[in-house]
């Protein structure tokens, strides 16, 4: 096995999750999985990246905002999978008992339509009363409603035992990818150096997306309502295809005045969305960064 305790090598951009105890970072050739069992052990897995979404219109501008999400959904989905699984085991005694691609494909659609509901159709019905006003009094306050439920929706979840933990594993994450990206030993001692926020979150992401709604959707006619209704929905795309550029910029040009102020709230929204994590969460950050810097080096595909 490569030694990677100092990954002073040219650098790869590396992206990642947190999972229910556990951190899935995303190399350039697949996705290294780490969970922390109940009795100690890291349990470590691989999921292929999609050929369909690593192809040439990966580079081409905007397109690749929409590749890139479709593909964060389906193996952000399974790296959320493998980690429940590994505490349904934990739970129980048999060891077979996992969710299943059905489960899996059925979390993520409700998935989907929770997040379209809760985030894009909610706002735009609290706004209706003030399109007596004017439409684009309506669209504003359908933005403001959306930051809103957003900001509530992420402080309320946070709450919860078990997402505070995996904030915890957030900031793990983040505090690696920190120290991979100095070129630093992935070390507790060096790790710990960082903050847990990090340009290149998906919570920044959200936001930004919530944000350029609001400014896209000012634009857009609320009548008639099937077209207002459909707007909200066909369009997430196309807000999502420049988020994305906003957060490649600001990721990508970290020290640059412009990009360090426009970006600025979205390091300050991951307050919300990360903690300083243990010594344990480090490890398994670190572990699932090594494996994927591993895979890499090797030069090796992993097959679906």
């Amino acid at each position: 096995m490569a030694k990677t305790d100092n990954v002073s090598t040219p650098h790869r951009m590396y992206g990642g999750q947190a999972i229910i105890e556990g951190v899935m970072i995303r190399g350039v050739r697949a996705c290294a999985v780490a969970v922390r069992r109940a009795d100690g052990s890291i349990h470590h897995e691989t999921i292929p990246l999609l050929g369909w979404a690593n192809g040439k219109l990966r580079q081409v501008p905007f397109v690749r905002g929409i590749l890139v999400l479709a593909e964060t959904l389906v193996i952000g989905m399974r790296a959320y999978t493998i980690g429940a699984n590994q505490q349904i085991k934990d739970a129980g005694e048999d060891e077979d008992a996992e969710i299943g691609s059905l489960g899996m494909g059925l979390m993520t659609a409700l998935a989907l339509v929770f997040g379209i509901g809760l985030f894009f159709l909610l706002p735009l019905f609290i706004s209706r009363p003030f399109e007596e006003q004017s439409d684009f009094l309506a669209n504003v306050m359908e933005g403001v409603a959306r930051l809103v439920i957003f900001l509530v929706y992420i402080w309320a979840i946070g709450l919860m035992k078990d997402i505070k933990r995996m904030y915890g594993y957030h900031g793990a994450e983040h505090m690696t990818i920190h120290a991979y990206e100095r070129g630093l030993p992935l070390t507790p001692e060096e790790i710990r150096k960082f903050s847990p926020a990090h340009p290149r979150c998906g919570t920044s992401f959200l936001l930004t997306v919530v944000v350029v709604s609001i400014i896209v959707f000012m634009f857009v006619p609320r009548e008639p309502l099937w077209m207002l209704i459909g707007s909200r929905i066909v369009l997430i795309p196309v807000i999502a295809a420049m988020s994305y550029e906003f957060i490649r910029f600001t990721g990508t040009h970290t020290g640059n005045f412009f990009a360090d102020l426009v970006g600025q709230p979205n390091l300050w929204l991951q307050k919300l969305t990360t903690a300083q994590p243990d010594d344990e969460m480090i490890e398994v950050a670190v572990s699932a960064m090594r494996t994927a810097i591993e895979l890499d080096e090797k030069g090796e595909a992993i097959s679906s």
